[in-house]
């Protein structure tokens, strides 16, 4: 399994543009959609949504090698 994470992280971008392109689509297809009243074309609009925003960004956090620290919080010393 591991071995087929590396080439599949390649080919996700490490930027944000594309995800924030994707999901914007998605809303226009979904908008689009629901004015033509197509059920499927709102469906496709809201996994580009899910795809965008859950997904891709998690697969690309799990196949890093080194994934991005979160910052922790000072430890604020107590006053006696």
């Amino acid at each position: 399994m591991l071995d087929l994470a590396a080439p599949v992280a390649d080919f996700l971008p490490r930027s944000t543009g594309p995800y924030v392109s994707l999901m914007l689509a998605g809303f226009l297809l979904g908008t689009f959609g629901h004015l033509a009243k197509s059920r499927w074309l709102v469906a496709i609009g809201v996994l580009m949504i899910f795809l965008a925003t859950v997904v891709f960004p998690l697969a690309r956090i799990a196949t890093e090698d080194n994934p991005p620290h979160q910052q922790t919080q000072q430890q604020v010393p107590e006053i006696p």
